[in-house]
């Protein structure tokens, strides 16, 4: 869904690393809303928000997040970008951060980011914003089901892709990660707190001889949907191609969810260039045909 021209005031964006965030801030612009941009510090970067006058915060200055929507009228709030978690002991939470860290939980705090996503949003609603999903603003990033690039998988990587979607689901049923990577029914890696490039930068001293595997990359069940949906874009396949992988799968759209791809047009012309297949897959239709128990 793109946004309408309208006078709800600005798109509150919380920003951390990666494209994502800077297309928000683009789409929300022209759509006629505006951005009020806020930088997590050592992620975001101010130089390419630089037109959005954004703010920059350190992770733990929330009362200061909150106020600098509050002053430029910004309701509807968006994160979007990787953050890495940080630990409880290294925050150096200000008077608003400390309030609002009570009201999180101890559980929340203490587990998966699906809890604390969840929990952050419900406080995050409790103080009068309104959280919305990135694709609520980059609707078009999402990706109907079947093949985007001109070469598909073979018999080998199809199996792949179907273990794939297995592993994955049960990391993300324990609120660990949103993806791996399969090579000839072997699962070379698991994403985990590292992210995606890291995990496919480990693959490459880990390839097998012969067909190279694939990354599948699915939504987890319980996610927090206006926050952390998987991502793709042309870093992943350049970093997909260096581990030597034959192809990426990856959640096709369904209503405001699925995988996110970043620069489509390139993304799918890199995969090209370097001889990678990208297709999107609805996991249930796919592992029903090809005769696999979820």
């Amino acid at each position: 869904m793109t946004l309408a021209r309208d006078s709800r005031g600005p798109i509150g964006l919380v920003a951390g690393k990666g494209l994502i965030p800077l297309r928000i801030a683009d789409a929300a612009t022209k759509s006629g809303r505006g951005v009020a941009c806020v930088l997590i510090e050592g992620f975001a970067d101010p130089a390419e928000f630089a037109r959005y006058d954004p703010v920059v915060v350190q992770i733990g200055q929330v009362g200061r997040l909150l106020d600098t929507f509050r002053r430029r009228g910004a309701r509807d709030l968006v994160m979007a970008g990787r953050v890495t978690r940080p630990s409880l002991l290294s925050l150096r939470l200000d008077g608003e951060g400390l309030r609002l860290v009570g009201r999180i939980g101890r559980a929340a705090l203490f587990g998966g980011d699906d809890g604390l996503l969840s929990a952050i949003l419900r406080v995050v609603r409790e103080e009068g914003f309104n959280p919305i999903s990135p694709t609520d603003v980059l609707g078009d990033m999402l990706v109907e089901e079947g093949l985007l690039t001109t070469r598909g998988p073979d018999e080998i990587a199809r199996a792949d892709i179907a273990r794939g979607i297995v592993v994955t689901r049960k990391l993300g049923e324990a609120d660990v990660g949103q993806g791996c990577v399969v090579q000839q029914g072997l699962v070379l890696a698991m994403e985990g707190i590292e992210g995606t490039d890291a995990m496919l930068a480990r693959c490459g001293a880990l390839r097998r001889e012969g067909p190279g595997g694939v990354l599948v990359k699915l939504v987890k069940p319980q996610q927090a949907r206006q926050i952390d949906l998987p991502t793709i874009g042309p870093d992943t396949v350049r970093h997909a191609a260096a581990a030597g992988l034959a192809g990426i799968a990856i959640e096709a759209r369904a209503d405001h969810s699925g995988t996110l791809v970043v620069d489509r047009a390139e993304t799918v012309a890199l995969a090209e260039a370097a001889g990678l297949f990208i297709l999107a897959i609805r996991p249930d239709a796919y592992l029903a045909r090809e005769r696999i128990e979820p």
